[in-house]
């Protein structure tokens, strides 16, 4: 095994996992304006996105899971 392995994971090997990484950094700028700059608008738009996260977290604990019990991959897309 080598060291660094993260130039392996990109968009076409790991879709979930980067669709994650897009949600978490586009809550970046919120919350900053939130818990920095006291902007309460902002940590209105912090709620919704961690609605949006917990909503994404779960689809994506549903489809590990079948895709577990079926013991298969799934094609990407198929729980959107």
């Amino acid at each position: 095994m080598e060291g660094d392995n993260s130039t392996d994971t990109n968009a076409t090997t790991a879709p979930r996992y980067e669709e994650l990484k897009k949600m978490v950094a586009d809550m970046e700028a919120d919350f900053v304006r939130f818990y920095l700059h006291n902007n309460k608008a902002a940590g209105t738009r912090v709620r919704g996105a961690m609605q949006e996260l917990k909503t994404f977290a779960q689809t994506v604990r549903t489809e590990v899971q079948a895709i577990k019990n079926e013991g298969k991959p799934a094609a990407a897309g198929d729980a959107d």
